[in-house]
């Protein structure tokens, strides 16, 4: 335990040093190492192995005197390691302290982030449950085309959530899915924050492509890295398995790639996909949308493809995106729901157009096609719109983030 002491007797002074010489990266460092250097203590390991703080460009932490209570907060970890005597910390002990950090962080904090849109490059429809909801297997990617929501930490007087949003009609109170989501961080992890939050809005409402859903785990995750990741990427992961912030959200806390199944709620991380880096993906809405009860409605459970979804997976693991193995048991529903979005489908999987592959996301209304559009990109745009009511035709490609620690990134 000695070998500790000189450690968190270094953290006590970087948090008191940020107070007193107001450095606001040496303050955000600080607050940003704390958790990992906890965890790391708990677990026995070195924490010379995990400290690393690392610059977050696009984390503020202005200089304030809450910084004494990181310096406190430190001290007492170094009081409790001390009066351990050998013995492992409590782990309850360490939440206890992390929440008394957490809930010191600096009002004015910011953070801008990504909200990517998903696409399902196979859908199963297992079973329709008791609970009235359906089980599922499908595996769920991450796409370059999507929302920005920027966080920002209220005053220690604020009592509830700012929501704003670009677009019109979008609800900014406690029904919209982001206020759910920093309400269950607040529940799970302790820490009573508020937020502001602005949400620009790209990703079209019942489009398929979880743009609501992605929104709140974007917001799960920047109130976790601004109040100083009190949860570890697979503890969020824990959290946001709770309906009440949709069902695809613990999907965009994985790492971009995962087998959902349940009601899509239950995430089993796959790794990256044979597919070329810059592989292109057209994602095409048509004006209307489909709202997901209205699809389910009309699904026949003894129409359902009958292929094993284990095997569509292992497909995808093998081939990427090279073969035929496309399966959307939500389209047939989808189609007798809207049958033009059927006819936008014949005509974008069409052999003169050249398209690898076409398929609906989710329950629709966007269909995506992979590969690029014989003729070009510009011919293919128009026409589309020249025969269909089109919303949008938008060219992204397939994305991952590139650690469990960091988020998804714009694309350029």
């Amino acid at each position: 335990m000695a070998f500790y002491r000189p450690l968190l007797l270094v953290l006590a002074g970087l948090a008191l040093a940020a107070v007193a010489l107001g450095e606001g990266e040496a303050f955000a460092a600080f607050q940003s190492s704390l958790p990992h250097t906890l965890r790391s203590v708990q677990g026995g390991q070195s924490p010379l192995q995990q400290f690393q703080p690392s610059r977050q460009e696009s984390v503020q932490a202005p200089w304030t005197v809450r910084g004494v209570a990181y310096g406190c907060g430190c001290m007492a970890l170094l009081g409790l390691v001390s009066s351990s005597r050998g013995r492992r910390t409590s782990v309850r002990a360490v939440r206890t302290t992390l929440r008394a950090v957490a809930n010191s962080v600096p009002e004015g904090n910011a953070v801008k982030l990504f909200s990517p849109a998903k696409v399902n490059l196979f859908l199963r429809i297992i079973r329709r449950r008791e609970d009235g909801y359906h089980d599922l297997a499908s595996l769920f990617h991450t796409v370059a085309f999507g929302d920005t929501l920027e966080l920002k930490v209220l005053p220690d007087s604020a009592e509830k959530d700012e929501l704003r949003c670009n677009l019109p009609g979008v609800p900014v109170d406690e029904s919209n899915l982001v206020i759910r989501a920093l309400k269950l961080f607040r529940e799970k992890s302790g820490v009573q924050r508020f937020f502001d939050v602005n949400l620009e809005k790209t990703i079209p409402a019942q489009a398929g492509m979880g743009g609501g859903s992605s929104n709140a785990a974007t917001a799960f995750f920047g109130a976790n890295l601004l109040c100083g990741s009190p949860a570890t990427p697979e503890e969020l992961l824990q959290w946001g398995d709770d309906p009440v912030i949709g069902s695809d959200a613990t999907f965009f806390l994985s790492e971009g790639t995962a087998y959902c199944t349940g009601r899509g709620e239950i995430v089993t991380p796959v790794g990256a996909l044979p597919i070329p880096p810059g592989k292109s993906v057209y994602l095409v809405k048509p004006k209307y949308g489909l709202s997901t009860p209205s699809v389910f409605k009309a699904l026949d459970l003894s129409a359902l493809s009958t292929v094993d979804p284990e095997e569509l997976l292992n497909t995808f693991k093998e081939k990427g995106t090279s073969h035929s193995s496309w399966v959307n048991d939500l389209e047939k529903p989808a189609f007798i729901v809207s049958p033009e979005l059927g006819e936008l489908k014949k005509f974008l999987s069409g052999a003169d157009l050249g398209f690898e592959a076409v398929l609906m996301s989710g329950s629709g209304s966007t269909i995506y096609c992979i590969g690029e559009p014989n003729g070009g990109a510009e011919a293919f745009k128009a026409a589309t719109k020249e025969k269909f009511e089109i919303e949008g035709i938008w060219r992204t490609e397939l994305m991952r983030r590139a650690s469990p620690t960091a988020w998804y990134s714009e694309a350029a």
